[in-house]
């Protein structure tokens, strides 16, 4: 009896067979391709004469710009040709091209010096002439002859707090150094004492926690476009090195103390006519005034001693040092809107400031 496994082999074709008739099957299909397209076919057989060209290398450049996803990157291409490296017998500092031949710095780095040395990102070295300074509000502009610098664009409302914050400048001598942070705070009191007089001096500022070491003094803050929101001139330190806390004179407030220094206008601080000092009971914080001064905007007003600032042109005043960073922020001749609390009640006086004659507010 055949079993199963022999009924199987006995079905199978041989090998060759198999092999022989698959091949010729192949060999059909393709006469059959080439007799209904023969010039198809034709251009796709490559002659022995023909290489193989590999497309050349090209070089691919990273993107720049608003959709490059690098706003940090994009910010510091566009402010950089404006920033400068500045040398003084004392020290180095940095800068920011401000209009044609024109430089902002702060003023402390350019303390007691007539002529500095400029360089710029080119490598380009030249003597720059010290135009003026202005201490109580730490800016100073330098002079160069030079005409084809680059501007850079001020802006002139305010940062928002939490926004992208880029410091460009030259720590410890490092020149073209971007450092990123945020805009911490705005209108933010900042207090120290003036190397010219010795004088206790406050400003409001803008306070980031980009990275700002000794050298970055007289460069700029910029934001995501690279506009320059403010000058940066100190950080609050325990160890004399960035401690995250740094302060730049805001944007619009540099320009026109400039602005003045270059049309050699005679430099004019804001004057309240008031003394004061912090609300030290419970209840509401702000400016408790001690003295008012005869004949000045605050006597003027109705301002009385026992009043109690607690905000300036809507922005809120907790103690004296913001009353009197705020004051300065303004020009004599402007009228702001000061909130005060009188007896408990809330009342609100415009006041049009005059001109620092005295040391006090």
């Amino acid at each position: 009896m055949t079993d199963e496994r022999t009924i199987q082999e006995r079905r199978r074709l041989p090998g060759w067979l198999s092999a022989l008739l698959f091949f010729g099957a192949v060999a059909l299909v393709v006469i059959g391709i080439m007799w209904v397209y023969p010039d198809s076919l034709e251009e796709a057989v490559t002659d022995e004469s023909d290489t193989t060209t590999l497309p050349e290398e090209v070089d691919v450049a990273m993107p720049s710009g608003p959709e490059s996803g690098e706003p940090v990157a994009d910010a510091a291409e566009i402010i950089l040709p404006s920033v400068v490296h500045i040398q003084t017998q004392t020290g180095v500092g940095s800068g920011v091209i401000y209009e044609d031949g024109l430089i902002i710095t702060a003023a402390h780095v350019v303390q007691n010096s007539e002529t500095v040395r400029v360089r710029f990102i080119d490598g380009d070295q030249v003597s720059g002439t010290v135009l003026g300074t202005t201490p109580e509000v730490d800016i100073a502009v330098i002079a160069v002859e030079r005409d084809d610098l680059t501007p850079a664009t001020f802006v002139t409302e305010k940062p928002r707090v939490g926004q992208t914050a880029i410091a460009v400048g030259s720590p410890w001598g490092l020149e073209s150094t971007v450092t990123a942070g945020i805009v911490s705070a705005v209108d933010q009191t900042n207090c120290s004492v003036r190397p010219d007089s010795g004088e206790f001096s406050c400003s409001a500022m803008v306070q980031t926690d980009a990275a700002i070491n000794p050298g970055n003094s007289g460069g700029p803050l910029v934001d995501r476009q690279g506009r320059v929101l403010g000058i940066n001139v100190s950080i609050f330190t325990d160890s004399g090195a960035n401690d995250g806390v740094g302060f730049a004179v805001p944007a619009d407030i540099a320009t026109t103390y400039a602005d003045a220094i270059v049309s050699d206008e005679p430099i004019e601080t804001a004057f309240l006519g008031v003394q004061g000092d912090d609300v030290n009971t419970e209840g509401q914080a702000g400016a408790l005034i001690t003295r008012v001064v005869d004949d000045s905007a605050a006597a003027e007003a109705g301002i009385q001693t026992d009043d109690v600032v607690i905000g300036l042109e809507g922005i809120p005043i907790f103690g004296w040092r913001d009353l009197v960073a705020q004051v300065r922020t303004h020009q004599p001749g402007d009228t702001v809107e000061v909130l005060i609390l009188r007896d408990g009640e809330e009342i609100t006086i415009d006041i049009t400031l005059g001109v620092r004659t005295e040391d006090v507010s």
